[in-house]
């Protein structure tokens, strides 16, 4: 029941995160993007603070896990810095190739990096995992870099180094939160990481960006979701979700993400999806049944 539980939370995290593209997309064109960023991350941030207190009436030696505490604000405090980091690098990325689609694709390469510097870390993953990660990869090539005629641009240049480094960082991120989860309050954790980001994106923005309330009026809807929902709703879920699940598997279920994003985008913006995509689709799900029968058969080992 676990196990199902860790699923259902990963992929609730992927959707959300996959439709927030679409709102991202609607949000830049009136806010810049760490202004962007800090008001969704101090938003989500913000947004869970009354569920700390719920759970804090419930939880009366507080006290006694103090150095529970102090891990939880430390281990927020380095994933925050993992996760501005990341995201900074993703966006100049863009900016320099100047194509969503390859930036995609190249930050879906997390997917595979986990499994290395896990073996770095001296984590064992499974053949089966491995094809897991490797059909996932290849279904975001096809969903994202493959054209209607079957064609294929890709120039490696400058921009591809920062996307790939971006990628990087976001396997450290997933890392980051698996060497803590057995040792933090989740919500805690979560609420640290997102205000300390926000505070980072928004120091930035005062430096480099024209910070306009009149602007984020109109982005009001596209900031809200990724406040609340993508910053506040999943990146919780994806913290409670790894409890139970292995750093590998966790991130093959996450790259679903790009799967959702090309959805809303067909959906809501429009999008028309080529053939290509759609077979990049189904080898992403072939990539997440595969580690998730890996998954169950660990469960009855």
């Amino acid at each position: 029941m676990k196990k199902i539980k860790s699923l259902a939370l990963l992929l609730m995290t992927a959707m959300i995160w996959g439709f927030a593209f679409v709102a991202q997309r609607l949000g830049a064109d009136y806010v810049d993007v760490f202004t962007f960023n800090g008001v969704r991350f101090l938003l989500g941030g913000l947004s869970l603070i009354p569920v700390i207190l719920l759970f804090e009436k419930r939880e009366k030696d507080v006290s006694v896990h103090r150095p529970r505490l102090k891990i939880s604000v430390f281990a927020g405090v380095l994933a925050g810095l993992v996760l501005f980091t990341a995201s900074a690098l993703q966006q100049k990325g863009i900016e320099i190739t100047g194509s969503a689609g390859r930036a995609s694709f190249m930050t879906g390469l997390y997917t595979v990096l986990v499994p290395i510097f896990g073996i770095l870390l001296g984590k064992k993953t499974t053949f089966n995992v491995w094809i897991g990660a490797v059909l996932a990869v290849v279904g975001m090539f096809f969903l994202c870099i493959v054209g209607e005629n079957w064609t294929v641009s890709w120039n490696i240049g400058y921009g591809d180094f920062v996307l790939l480094l971006n990628a990087v960082f976001w396997a450290i991120h997933i890392l980051v939160i698996d060497r803590f989860v057995d040792r933090i309050y989740s919500l805690r954790f979560a609420m640290t990481q997102f205000v300390f980001c926000g505070l980072l994106n928004f120091i930035i923005a005062f430096f480099t960006e024209d910070i306009s309330f009149a602007m984020m009026q109109k982005a009001v809807i596209p900031i809200l979701y990724c406040g609340l929902l993508s910053v506040g709703v999943a990146y919780t879920c994806q913290i409670i979700g790894q409890k139970t699940a292995d750093p590998t598997y966790a991130s093959i279920v996450l790259s679903t993400e790009s799967m959702f994003g090309a959805l809303g985008g067909a959906i809501i913006l429009k999008e028309v999806m080529t053939v290509p995509g759609y077979m990049g689709c189904a080898l992403i799900f072939a990539g997440v049944i595969i580690s998730q029968l890996v998954f169950k058969r660990r469960k009855t080992a």
